[in-house]
């Protein structure tokens, strides 16, 4: 279980905001890329360690990310371009976010880890790049399942299936780590949790798709 079983709910609370992109005129993919330009600024803020900021726009980010879709179907402009464009724009931010932090020069693993000095720079780098992975991977699975097993059964414009449901840290879980990482100030432990859950996650959706395939 993740808390995916919530978007609905939260997407409910923003039908007031998504309103008001419908009367400005923006369309689902303009809003979409507005969601990939906070995100780009959510990096660069991380990148220069201002990470309350960088908390806060990668917050918008998600907020504008659950946005596009409620318009597009309030005003009928749903699309499988616009399904695709969404998913790329979503691990886009999360990879360049994760960049951004783990180029900042904070202490990652040396902070809560004794580790030898000559190792700290590769140990840190492992982490980031771990928690990037994980993040890609525990999304790519599902568009490979779409392939191969030939799900095709859409619910709100995107394509429904189990594995919606199956793994306990998916992308709403990653980003909410990361931005009470960045407002707490404990990014470094957010971005080690990340790594670790992420990839998890994903494991936990291949033993899934063992049982049941």
């Amino acid at each position: 279980m993740n808390i995916t079983a919530l978007r609905p709910k939260v997407i409910g609370c923003l039908e007031p905001l998504a309103n008001i992109f419908i009367k400005l005129r923006l369309t689902p993919n303009i809003i979409s890329v507005l969601s990939l330009l906070a995100g780009i600024a959510a990096a660069y803020l991380f990148f220069n360690m201002f990470f309350i900021y960088g908390a806060l726009m990668l917050f918008a980010s998600a907020i504008l990310d659950l946005v596009d879709g409620s318009v597009a179907r309030k005003t009928g402009k749903e699309s499988r371009f616009g399904a695709v464009f969404d998913w790329i724009v979503d691990k886009y931010v999360d990879s360049i976010v994760i960049l951004g932090i783990g180029l900042s020069g904070i202490a990652i693993i040396s902070g809560y880890f004794p580790v030898p000095p000559e190792y700290i720079p590769a140990a840190d780098f492992a982490i980031v790049a771990l928690a990037i992975i994980g993040s890609l991977m525990n999304t790519f699975i599902k568009p490979v399942v779409y392939a191969e097993v030939g799900f095709e059964k859409r619910e709100d414009g995107k394509i429904d299936d189990p594995l919606e449901r199956v793994g306990f840290f998916g992308r709403p879980e990653t980003i909410i780590v990361l931005v009470l990482g960045g407002l707490t100030g404990f990014i470094a432990i957010a971005v080690i949790i990340v790594a670790l859950c992420t990839n998890l996650s994903a494991l936990q959706r291949i033993i899934y798709l063992y049982q049941n395939l």
